[in-house]
């Protein structure tokens, strides 16, 4: 395949780059500790794993720097970064004062459509299978936390949460086999998508603010 970075179709059909899409796959292995803290990343062998050529592949990298999930080194390469457990409170921190911000804003501001896909995902939620295999349940946290911040109607807002709860999603994969009930964890989240799709902005802000408190103890109390 050649790097000329034709348009690649989404999953409603709009075309995004070539660098765009390995970017969000590259992101998402880091994410989920499919390439391991440390561990190198060659550029070839990853576009070719992607399919995709390597030009995009480097555009990618350069992006997931600035999403402080790799970092590169003269003459050294590129390694994906290590995971620092110790930057779970200023993490936390953030999260605290801008996910229940983030939520509130959701709730007043979300189109008609995406209240529909709010309704969806917290039924989705609900159906979830306790036992179920727990990478399945984490890529499921991931997509409700997405939604909402999407939700907010404020880009900017979107691209600085979807940061940050990349980031705290990393430390989560490096203790979730000692999380003794992870699908609680990920059910509560179905109150809150119903908040916001109802439009109660202060009920919305109020559980997120509880999630993120528990999710803090919970990792704590595991490390």
């Amino acid at each position: 395949m050649t790097d000329v970075q034709a348009p690649v179709p989404t999953a409603i059909g709009a075309p995004i780059s070539l660098a765009y899409a390995a970017y969000e796959r590259i992101r998402d292995r880091l994410i989920m500790l499919d390439i391991r803290p440390g561990e190198p990343i060659n550029d070839g062998a990853l576009a070719a794993s992607l399919g995709i050529g390597r030009t995009p592949v480097r555009e990618a990298l350069k992006r997931l720097e600035t999403d402080h999930l790799v970092v590169s080194y003269p003459r050294r390469g590129t390694f994906a970064t290590a995971v620092d457990v110790t930057e779970l409170g200023a993490i936390s921190d953030l999260r605290r004062q801008l996910e229940p911000f983030a939520a509130n804003r959701a709730a007043a501001a979300a189109s008609e459509p995406t209240r529909v896909e709010l309704r969806a995902m917290a039924e989705k939620v609900r159906a979830l299978d306790a036992s179920g295999d727990r990478r399945t349940l984490m890529r499921l946290d991931m997509s409700v936390h997405r939604l909402i911040y999407r939700a907010t109607g404020n880009k900017h807002l979107e691209d600085v949460l979807i940061r940050y709860d990349n980031l705290a999603t990393r430390i989560w994969c490096l203790v979730v086999d000692k999380l003794p009930d992870l699908a609680s964890h990920i059910s509560e989240h179905a109150q809150l998508l119903d908040a916001i799709a109802d439009g109660d902005s202060e009920r919305a802000e109020r559980l997120t603010s509880e999630h993120i408190d528990g999710f803090s103890t919970e990792i704590r109390r595991v490390l």
